[in-house]
């Protein structure tokens, strides 16, 4: 099930208000809190080139170094009139089948972000520009490692700004006929942790459940390598319907039955729930600052989480946002992660 959105102007400006943002302000603003943790951004730019999985058109993606508060922006180098900036945001998510789309307020659109974002939070990037010269970025291999392994290459730069987070202070969960997800507080002494349930009838996935802490670089360890995947009787369907022009048996896990198509195999026995649960951190990503919470996904997808996020900011009692201390440093996705970290399969 996906859901329509209301799209807001998203430009980088002072007045743009968000719940991030108005419950920093009751914080103190930018001002640095002795002991806290600071933001991140690159330390240089970094390009990756390949083609869209659904589109199948080229595509061009650089991550720049952007500065404190920044936050994460993309911005559309093949338009050359109009408004280019799309903000990496839950309120910019417009429904689109399969992938996650963010759209600004004069339609300028990028799309299959997830595994970008989800790369930027797991290596703990806070603020970055990102310029990408087509609709929708680079599927890569399918999943998260060739960004992760570009952001770790080129190394974080401190900025002199605390980081801020967004703590879950009571449970917010959407549903739909066929799933639901919830986010609920976490436990003490953790950052954000998962748990993600899925049942396919192909034997080569079946029914998969997973549960782990992805503080300290967990994400890099376990996830970042898992690559997205999808029913060969699917296929047809979806490139009848415009969908899936670029993917490939070296871009995407295809599974028949009991038999997974892709060369090479599984990187892991579960790494359908591992996409998924990849997938889920990209799109928690667009909350504008870390979760501190438990995220649970069952058969859930883009549009939930997406719908979620829009439940919990709905919800001024279920969150407050926190300066993160240097105590909380090893709760947060990325966290002290090194090169070294990156699975070997990949």
């Amino acid at each position: 099930m996906f859901h329509t959105v209301t799209i807001f102007d998203l430009r980088p400006c002072d007045s743009l208000v968000t719940p991030v943002s108005k419950a920093a302000s009751r914080l103190g603003g930018r001002a640095q809190h002795r002991g806290s943790l600071v933001q991140t951004t690159l330390r240089s730019s970094i390009t990756f080139s390949g083609v869209g999985l659904h589109s199948g058109q080229p595509a061009r993606l650089t991550i720049r170094p952007a500065s404190a508060d920044y936050g994460i922006w993309f911005k559309r180098t093949d338009i050359r009139l109009g408004d280019t900036m799309i903000a990496a945001r839950w309120d910019a998510v417009e429904a689109s089948p399969l992938c996650t789309k963010i759209v600004n307020r004069a339609g300028t659109s990028v799309s299959t972000v997830e595994h970008v974002m989800a790369a930027l939070s797991g290596c703990g990037v806070h603020n970055a520009l990102i310029e990408i010269d087509g609709p929708e970025a680079p599927i890569l291999d399918g999943s998260s490692v060739p960004f992760v392994r570009g952001l770790l290459a080129r190394g974080l730069r401190e900025l002199a700004s605390p980081v801020r987070a967004i703590e879950v202070l009571a449970p917010v969960e959407v549903k739909t006929d066929t799933g639901w997800a919830r986010l609920s507080p976490g436990h003490p002494g953790q950052g954000l942790s998962m748990q993600f349930h899925i049942a396919f009838s192909d034997a080569a996935i079946g029914e998969q459940t997973k549960t782990m802490n992805l503080a300290n670089g967990a994400f890099v360890r376990e996830l970042c390598d898992s690559r997205t995947f999808c029913r060969a009787s699917d296929v047809e369907a979806m490139r009848a319907a415009g969908k899936a022009l670029g993917g490939t048996y070296e871009n995407a896990v295809v599974v028949d039955g009991d038999r997974v198509l892709s060369p090479g195999g599984l990187r892991h026995s579960d790494e359908a729930v591992r996409h998924k649960m990849l997938d889920a951190l990209g799109d928690l990503a667009l909350a504008g600052a870390p979760i501190l919470g438990h995220y649970e996904g069952h058969k859930a997808g883009h549009a939930m989480t997406n719908a979620l996020l829009r439940a919990l900011f709905a919800a001024p009692d279920a969150y407050r946002v926190v300066l993160c201390d240097s105590g909380q440093a090893a709760r947060l996705p990325g966290a002290g992660v090194g090169r070294h970290e990156i699975p070997a399969v990949a």
